[in-house]
C-alpha cells in the first residue's frame, strides 16, 4: 500500500471545475433559487451579472465559460472543448457535443517512432493539439436558448482580460509546476513568465491583450473569424513552421453534433448523460445498472462492503470502457454495455467477500449488432424559467498543449492524448485504450466528462458533473448513490469520502478521510489501495428531498452567491 501523499484537486492539471447556481443556501422545494458559484470570484460575477441583465441559465453558463477561459484559462477555454447536457423548461431535453476532432492529416501511428509510443509527443507541442469545439458550442448554446447576444458575452469577457486580474495562488503554482514546458513556446512564456523567464507570482496582475483582442474579433465577425478565417490560418502558419499538422481547412470542416442522450433509470430515476466519444453517459449508467442488484441503500455508507461492491462495479465498468469505448462516429460502440441483462450478469460475478480478478473485458448482448448512433471544467445551471443545464469543459492536462498560437491569447488543448495512440499504451491518466480509440482523421477522442441530470417523474431534480480525469466517472456515481441511494444533502455527499478504480492500474485509489479501519479491511478483502489527501472537484446542483441545494465542491477555494430571481 503507498502511503497518503498531498494530491492537488487535479493530480494532472486537469482542468478547473465550476458551477453555475450553486450554493450552499437551500430553497424551499417549490421555490425557483438562483445560484451562483464558481471556483473564481471573477468568472462568479460574470454569470450573476448575466442574470442581472435579463439572461437566463444558458446566458450565465456561457458568460462564466468565457471568462473562465480568461481567469482559468490553463484549465478551459476556446482552445479546447465541451459536452453539454440540458433540459428546457418546457420538457425538452437536449445535447450538444462540442468535443475535438483529429486534423486529416493524423494517423493511427502519429506518436509512433521506431515502433515505440512517444507520450511526449501526443501531450505538448504542435501534434499534442486537436481542432477545438468549444467555441461554437458555447455560440450555438446562447444563440438557439439564451436571451443575451453572443457578442455581448464575448465582449464582457474581453474587457476583463483587457484590464487584468491578480493572479491567484493556484494559478501561480500551476505556471511554475509547468514552467519548463511553457519555457519551450514564447508566445506561452510572454504571457505567464516576467522578463527575466521566471514564473510570473501570486498577486501579480496578468493582462492578457492577446485574448481580449482575439474575443473582440469573433464578437465583431462572429465564429468565422475563428473556424473560417485570421485565426484558423494564424494556426496553419504556426503549425507549418513547427511540424504540426492542422490546416486551415481542418477549422473550416469542424462541427459540433446533436447526439441523442444516454438515457437509463436507477431505482425508479431517469439518468441523462453524453454517450460516445463521452464515456460518461455510457459507464456511469452501466455501474449504477450493476449496482441496482445490490442494496446499497442498506449498506452503511461509510463501511468497507460499501467501497467493496461499489469499487468492483467500476472495475468491471472501466475493464469495458477499456476495450469498446470510442467515437461512435467511428467505432462500434454496443448500446448493450447500459443494457440492464448485461449488468445482471456482471453482477454476478462480484464477489462481496474478496476482490475479483478482472482479466479483460466482458461481451455485452448483441454486440456486433446494435450500436450507439452514429484537469476539465464543470458547470450546471438552472433558473426560475425551468431551464437545466450540465456542461463539462477542458483543455485536458493543465496548460493543454503548453502552446499559444502567437498573437491570439489562446491556449490550445492536448486532446490527441486522449486517443489510443498505440493499444496498451496508457494516456496521461493511466487510461488503456484499444483500436475503438485509436487516432483518424475527424475523430472524436474519448473522454471521461459525464455531464448529468436525473429526472424523477420527468422533472429535473439534479445536474452533476466534475473534473478530475477518469475519476469524472467515479466521482459522479458517488454523488449519485449517497443522494439517490440515502436521501442525504448534497452538501453531505461531496464531502464523503471519494475512492476510484479505473480497472488498470489495479488499485483503488481512495481519500485518506476514509479512515484507517476502512482502508485496512479494503486491503485485508484482498484490495490494492493507493490511499491519496483530497482530489476532484465536482459540482452538484438539485433538490433531493432537502430543498433545492446548490453546492461547489468543498475542496475548492470558490465563490457562491444566491440571487432573488429576475423578474
Amino acid at each position: 500500500m503507498k502511503m497518503p501523499q498531498i494530491n492537488p484537486v487535479h493530480k494532472f492539471g486537469l482542468v478547473l471545475t465550476s458551477l453555475l447556481f450553486v450554493n450552499p443556501a437551500r430553497v424551499d422545494a417549490n421555490a425557483h433559487g438562483i445560484a451562483i458559484a464558481t471556483v473564481d470570484p471573477i468568472a462568479t460575477d460574470a454569470a450573476a451579472q448575466a442574470i442581472k441583465d435579463g439572461g437566463n441559465a444558458f446566458d450565465a453558463s456561457v458568460a462564466a465559460a468565457l471568462t473562465l477561459g480568461v481567469v482559468n484559462g490553463y484549465n478551459s477555454g476556446i482552445g479546447g472543448g465541451c459536452f453539454i447536457i440540458a433540459r428546457k423548461g418546457n420538457g425538452q431535453i437536449f445535447s450538444i457535443n462540442g468535443r475535438e476532432t483529429a486534423p486529416e492529416k493524423a494517423h493511427r501511428d502519429m506518436f509512433l517512432r521506431n515502433g515505440k509510443a512517444q507520450t511526449d509527443l501526443s501531450r505538448t507541442g504542435a501534434l499534442a493539439i486537436a481542432v477545438p469545439g468549444s467555441l461554437m458550442a458555447y455560440a450555438e448554446l446562447c444563440q438557439k436558448h439564451g436571451k443575451i447576444s453572443f457578442k455581448q458575452h464575448l465582449r464582457n469577457a474581453s474587457s476583463i482580460a483587457r484590464k487584468g486580474f491578480k493572479v491567484p495562488v493556484s494559478f501561480a503554482q500551476r505556471i511554475k509546476g509547468n514552467l519548463k514546458q511553457i519555457r519551450q513556446y514564447p508566445a506561452t512564456a510572454e504571457i505567464f513568465t516576467d522578463k527575466n523567464g521566471e514564473p510570473i507570482e501570486a498577486g501579480s496582475v496578468l493582462i492578457q491583450k492577446d485574448l481580449a483582442e482575439t474575443y473582440d474579433n469573433i464578437a465583431q465577425h462572429g465564429t468565422a473569424w475563428f473556424y473560417n478565417g485570421p485565426f484558423s490560418k494564424m494556426t496553419e502558419e504556426w503549425m507549418q513552421k513547427n511540424r504540426g499538422i492542422i490546416s486551415a481547412n481542418d477549422f473550416k470542416k469542424y462541427h459540433i453534433t446533436y447526439p441523442e442522450p444516454v438515457k437509463t433509470t436507477y431505482r425508479g430515476f431517469t439518468i441523462i448523460g453524453m454517450p460516445p466519444p463521452s464515456s460518461g453517459g455510457t459507464h456511469v449508467a452501466q455501474i449504477l445498472n450493476i449496482l441496482e442488484h445490490f442494496k446499497i441503500g442498506d449498506i452503511e455508507p461509510d463501511s468497507p462492503r460499501f467501497y467493496h461492491i461499489i469499487t468492483e462495479s467500476m472495475k468491471l465498468a472501466f475493464a469495458d470502457r477499456a476495450h469498446w469505448l470510442g467515437d461512435s462516429a467511428f467505432a462500434k460502440v454496443p448500446i448493450g454495455l447500459i443494457s440492464k441483462e448485461y449488468a445482471k450478469e456482471l453482477a454476478k460475478k462480484i464477489d462481496p467477500n474478496k476482490a475479483i480478478e478482472v482479466k479483460t473485458h466482458g461481451t455485452p448482448p448483441k454486440s456486433n449488432e446494435h450500436f450507439f448512433n452514429k484537469h476539465t471544467t464543470h458547470f450546471s445551471c438552472s433558473d426560475n424559467e425551468g431551464n437545466w443545464v450540465a456542461i463539462t469543459a477542458t483543455i485536458n492536462t493543465s496548460f493543454g498543449s503548453k502552446v499559444i498560437i502567437p498573437g491570439t491569447g489562446v491556449i490550445m488543448n492536448n486532446e490527441m492524448d486522449d486517443f489510443s495512440i498505440s493499444p496498451g499504451t496508457p494516456n496521461a491518466f493511466g487510461l488503456i485504450g484499444n483500436e475503438a480509440n485509436a487516432v483518424e482523421p475527424g475523430k472524436r477522442p474519448l473522454s471521461s466528462m459525464s455531464p448529468t441530470i436525473v429526472l424523477e417523474n420527468q422533472e429535473p431534480i439534479l445536474s452533476v458533473g466534475a473534473a478530475g480525469g477518469p475519476t469524472i466517472i467515479s466521482q459522479t456515481v458517488l454523488t449519485l448513490i449517497r443522494t439517490l441511494d440515502y436521501k442525504i444533502s448534497i452538501r453531505e455527499a461531496l464531502n464523503m469520502p471519494r475512492f476510484h478504480h479505473q480497472w488498470k492500474p489495479n488499485q483503488i485509489r481512495i481519500e485518506s478521510t476514509a479512515g484507517r479501519s476502512v482502508i485496512d479491511s479494503l486491503i485485508k478483502l484482498g484490495h490494492q489501495v493507493n490511499v491519496q489527501g483530497r482530489y476532484g472537484a465536482t459540482q452538484a446542483i438539485g433538490n433531493v428531498g432537502k430543498g433545492l441545494e446548490a453546492v461547489h465542491d468543498p475542496r475548492l477555494n470558490g465563490k457562491s452567491i444566491t440571487l432573488p430571481n429576475q423578474k
